[in-house]
């Protein structure tokens, strides 16, 4: 993907994404926390772009785990990384 304007619409997806639906501790109904877990959402896309279903769900485990002294919930990891991936196919076609 090397139009910029669809990178990032990939990007705001995955920020929202990771807020909305991830979020592991539980911060979306809280306006203030809107940008809480914003900090990962580059690396992650460098994961999407590769289009690494087990990197994403490795590195949201990661997170979870060793940032935030969380318990992994893989399986939830799982369908967030396929998730991002289906926004990936989407915004490539232009889908909204």
């Amino acid at each position: 993907m090397t139009d910029k304007g669809k990178l990032r619409e990939l990007e705001k997806r995955i920020d929202e994404v990771l807020y909305y639906v991830w979020d592991p501790i539980g911060v979306s109904d809280e306006p203030c926390a809107r940008a809480e877990y914003s900090s990962y959402t580059m690396t992650i896309l460098k994961y999407v772009l590769k289009e690494d279903l087990i990197k994403i769900t490795r590195h949201l485990t990661t997170i979870e785990t060793d940032s935030m002294g969380l318990t992994a919930n893989k399986e939830r990891n799982e369908m967030v990384a396929q998730r991002l991936l289906d926004y990936k196919y989407a915004v490539e076609e232009g889908l909204k």
